[in-house]
């Protein structure tokens, strides 16, 4: 579980570069299109019409999983999840970022590698059923582990406020 946050976050990078990758050549073609004409558009805001968010291509999975052992791979992952952020703004302040440094430092500077490692054999047309199975897995796995060392729960706020918004509550009403 000490690594819960590091993985949860993987694994969102995971899954926006598969769901990114169903429309990275309609964005590609529609960007080229529009290229040098008075209606040019920066790709980033074709990409938010297209999918709903823009994955800069430093935030790709695939660029973070071959970046040498040598480069300072939590800052990279940190700032892949600045740059998510940077164009989708119902994630701002929501991506794990300082985390990854603790991972690397603590068992040594490959840890972050081999979690990267760990989910690339995810197939790129995996559903999000099955991502929302493998983050309710862990969820779980983590949830436990905390629960059975008497740590505290923590409902991040974005999932408060989508609870909010679904169920709609009205004052008065009970």
């Amino acid at each position: 579980s000490e690594y819960s946050t590091c993985v949860l976050g993987i694994i969102f990078l995971k899954f926006a570069d598969n769901n990114y990758k169903k429309y990275d050549a309609e964005i590609q073609k529609e960007y080229s299109k529009l290229k040098g004409t008075r209606r040019e558009k920066p790709i980033s805001e074709i990409a938010i019409e297209k999918c709903g968010f823009y994955l800069p291509d430093e935030a790709r999975y695939d660029f973070l999983l071959n970046l040498p052992e040598t480069e300072n791979i939590p800052e990279k992952v940190k700032q892949a999840m600045v740059d998510i952020e940077q164009y989708t703004k119902e994630l701002e302040d929501t991506l794990p970022k300082d985390e990854y440094y603790a991972v690397d430092g603590k068992d040594g500077k490959a840890v972050l590698k081999k979690l990267l490692k760990a989910f690339k054999d995810i197939p790129d047309n995996t559903s999000i059923d099955i991502f929302g199975d493998i983050y309710e897995y862990f969820l779980g796995k983590f949830a436990l582990a905390e629960g059975q060392g008497g740590g505290e729960f923590f409902t991040p706020s974005t999932v408060v406020r989508y609870m909010v918004e679904v169920l709609n509550p009205t004052e008065g009403e009970i």
